[in-house]
């Protein structure tokens, strides 16, 4: 699986969380609600956030607040579908870092996707 594959979205809906994990990227799923159901090793090794501590929390107000603006988590709420790669920094208890992320969100899935490239 790669970060700049045409159906990414598709590709992690369908993976297990071992193939998730093995992925040189970080990815963080989360539903409707902003709830975090998936994430990976990748990007818990890079912020060094247990995954038992994100589960089940809130992305953009819990987990990654730094996301939680009109760049990203807004556009969850506003748009129907997104396949979108922006250059972003990462400020939230880490040094500013900058970072690719790729917003997905595609129509008749549950899980949005955040993949983020460092």
């Amino acid at each position: 699986m790669q970060f700049d594959q045409s159906d990414l979205a598709a590709a992690l809906d369908a993976a297990s969380d071992d193939v998730l994990d093995s992925l040189p990227f970080g990815v963080i799923g989360f539903d409707p609600e902003g709830l975090v159901t998936r994430y990976n090793a990748t990007e818990s090794e890079s912020v060094c956030y247990k995954r038992d501590r994100v589960l089940g929390r809130h992305l953009f107000t819990d987990v990654a607040p730094c996301m939680n603006n009109y760049l990203v988590a807004h556009r969850f709420d506003e748009e129907a579908a997104i396949d979108d790669q922006i250059e972003y920094t990462f400020t939230f208890r880490v040094r500013p870092t900058p970072v690719r992320l790729r917003l997905l969100k595609a129509p008749g899935q549950t899980t949005r996707y955040v993949a983020v490239l460092r």
